[in-house]
């Protein structure tokens, strides 16, 4: 018996592990209106808002909403995006972000009346890459894996089958800020609703091949 009473309190143990708490999180750029109910975030998204540095358009805007987390190692993290988008450029998914000069944002872009899944990576200045969807999905799933120096971005539109979109760089061994991103930048916003969102920690693999040849 006390065995099974072990067992359970492992395993609760671990769910809480995985599963992010919302409340815990953190904004930048809080938007005007937003809730957290049933391990959803829904948010109205700030009008006239983005993030993109210098590179094509010649400005750089750093004031869409961002709710966050923070860690400083390597992990997988999804989630479930639904939005009711309706103006060129309205956005939202994952973001993962070192500082005003490094980032990734990656999901849904509404553009000229197309749904495109697209990822932003920012080294200084920013680049754009999309892949237009030829049918219209009530609902994607964005998931990120950060291994050593290098982030993996798939998408899914069942949360069982999941195809990569792009393999960036970013900055290993630095605390990063990985959380849930929307933008409307020529737009009056829409809302935005993320659900399920979690970090699961992975082992680094540089001390994982440290303990394998040191055992």
């Amino acid at each position: 018996m006390k065995k099974l009473v072990l067992s359970f309190c492992i395993f609760s143990l671990m769910q809480h592990t995985f599963a992010q708490t919302l409340e815990k999180m953190n904004w930048f750029n809080e938007p005007e209106k937003w809730e957290i109910k049933n391990n959803s975030l829904s948010m109205f998204v700030t009008p006239q808002s983005d993030y993109w540095r210098i590179s094509h358009y010649g400005f750089t805007v750093d004031d869409a909403p961002f709710y966050y987390t923070t860690y400083g190692g390597e992990f997988e993290a999804k989630v479930k995006i639904t939005g009711n988008y309706k103006a060129r450029f309205d956005q939202m998914g994952l973001m993962l972000r070192i500082d005003k000069e490094n980032y990734i944002k990656a999901g849904i872009e509404f553009v000229d009346g197309k749904y495109n899944l697209s990822t932003v990576v920012t080294h200084g200045t920013s680049d754009w890459s999309v892949v237009s969807l030829d049918k219209i999905p009530d609902s994607v799933w964005i998931k990120a894996v950060r291994r050593l120096d290098a982030v993996e971005v798939f998408y899914s539109f069942d949360d069982k089958t999941y195809t990569m979109m792009r393999n960036a760089h970013l900055q290993d061994n630095t605390p990063i800020m990985i959380g849930l991103m929307a933008a409307c930048p020529d737009g009056k916003g829409f809302t935005a609703v993320f659900e399920n969102f979690k970090v699961k920690h992975l082992p680094d693999q540089r001390r994982l091949q440290w303990l394998k040849n040191n055992q």
